[in-house]
């Protein structure tokens, strides 16, 4: 386990007046030190339906996969199509048939989709990732929003977000695209060193970053982000005085895929201890700098967390439409094939009324729980234990975790930053063996 015995506190419980009980689990487990609760406005939010029954609310949000890229990452394990090596070889004129055919069949994917009642809501989010989105001309983007419109709604304040590759897009086509409705801007940065971006295999170089920067600010976007991959910041300090000054929202991410090529230590990965310092560094600068650290990988300035990834967080539903994407709805996690031609396929069945579900199934209460417990415990504003022992009254659950259950005197339950964190997964387990021993 990483550094456990450096890590104190680890865990957040709010209120702390009294002792809790004996759980029986690892000392590293029962950490807790006092902070204030969260705000009225944060309850309100969090407490308006219960924990274990937001899967079960009409999907307010869309997933939207385009799957094309330059090249393959090293580190990337998304199914993906791949176009050329060079930005400088894509016909920008012409659409790419690949492309073209790709956004029909996606569009009539979302078409043939069954909904579940006559009373859905509009959609509130919707996030087109990848691979390469931006790679996608901007008109075909539209036809996208469109059908998700004419099939579901779309509000009118609907935050629309797309991933989009330094070297793939210029200012015409970012205003092209905020004209159709793209309100979010993802940077996928990854690194702010020449080397490391070569290392990790991505076709961009730090140039075309700060241009990317430049265009996204230019054109007057008011709320977007950068990806960058947390093992790698080696200079965030600069980093962050040439682009956090304007940025809103950051995403230190993680891709386990690394280590099938690279081994910890071994360039461009650092080792474990140096990928600890490298994230408790990024925690502090960034928090210096007036961002707020809302979730394990994601820091934002007020205002600016991104509203779809909050529907992950928080266990709600949502659609998701093309390649490999796995949509959650009614309880049922339903993943489409990565392959294309098979992708095809599954449409094609879809739009005859023939659907074979190949996601998880039904999720039972233990699993709920788990999966309630892991998503809320990966933010800042933890598990919320009223909510939970309510959620929870009729299930059957281990006698210990039963019993940190019943003291009402624990009203939130949350992960220290950034060592809590840190730990995560050592500790998100070691509430699992409590769940479902």
């Amino acid at each position: 386990m990483l550094l456990k015995s450096s890590f104190t506190p680890l865990f957040i419980a709010i209120p702390t007046k009294h002792k809790l009980p004996n759980l029986s689990l690892p000392t590293v487990s029962k950490s807790f030190t006092q902070q204030c609760p969260p705000t009225v406005r944060q309850n309100a939010t969090l407490n308006t339906t219960s924990l274990l029954l937001l899967h079960k609310l009409p999907p307010t949000s869309a997933y939207v996969h385009l799957p094309f890229c330059r090249k393959r990452c090293h580190y990337c394990d998304f199914p993906i199509i791949a176009l050329v090596s060079s930005s400088s070889t894509l016909n920008k004129n012409n659409d790419d048939p690949r492309i073209s055919n790709y956004v029909e069949t996606l569009c009539r994917e979302i078409k043939a989709t069954n909904l579940n009642s006559s009373n859905n809501p509009p959609l509130e989010t919707v996030f087109f990732g990848g691979g390469t989105p931006s790679l996608v001309p901007p008109r075909l983007i539209s036809s996208v929003l469109d059908a998700l419109s004419s099939k579901f709604g779309m509000c009118g304040n609907a935050e629309i977000s797309m991933e989009m590759d330094p070297g793939t897009f210029d200012a015409v086509a970012m205003k092209q695209l905020m004209n159709h409705g793209v309100n979010r801007v993802s940077l996928g940065v990854q690194a702010f060193q020449h080397e490391l971006l070569k290392a990790c295999g991505r076709a961009h170089g730090v140039h075309e970053v700060y241009e990317a920067v430049e265009i996204v600010k230019s054109c007057g976007v008011e709320n977007w982000s950068v990806d960058l991959i947390s093992s790698l910041l080696i200079k965030l300090q600069a980093c962050g005085r040439r682009v956090c000054s304007s940025l809103f929202e950051l995403s230190l991410l993680t891709f386990p895929f690394m280590i099938c090529r690279y081994s910890p230590g071994e360039f461009p990965l650092p080792s474990e201890n140096q990928s600890a310092e490298f994230y408790r560094t990024a925690s502090r600068t960034l928090r210096d700098a007036g961002y707020d650290h809302y979730e394990i990988s994601s820091y934002s300035k007020s205002g600016y967390r991104c509203k779809h990834n909050t529907t992950y967080w928080k266990n709600k539903p949502f659609y998701a439409f093309g390649l490999g994407s796995a949509s959650y709805i009614g309880g049922v996690r339903f993943s489409r094939p990565r392959r294309l031609k098979e992708y095809m396929d599954y449409v094609q069945t879809l739009e005859n009324g023939v659907v074979k579900c190949t996601g998880d199934g039904i999720i039972d209460s233990k699993d709920l729980a788990t999966d309630v417990v892991m998503l809320s415990l990966r933010t800042a504003d933890g598990l919320d234990m009223k909510s939970f022992r309510e959620a929870l009254a009729a299930t059957r659950l281990s006698n210990e975790f039963i019993s940190l259950l019943s003291d009402e005197k624990v009203g939130y339950i949350r992960l220290s930053d950034p060592d809590g964190f840190l730990l995560s997964n050592e500790l998100i387990s070691l509430a699992f063996g409590a769940i479902a021993p």
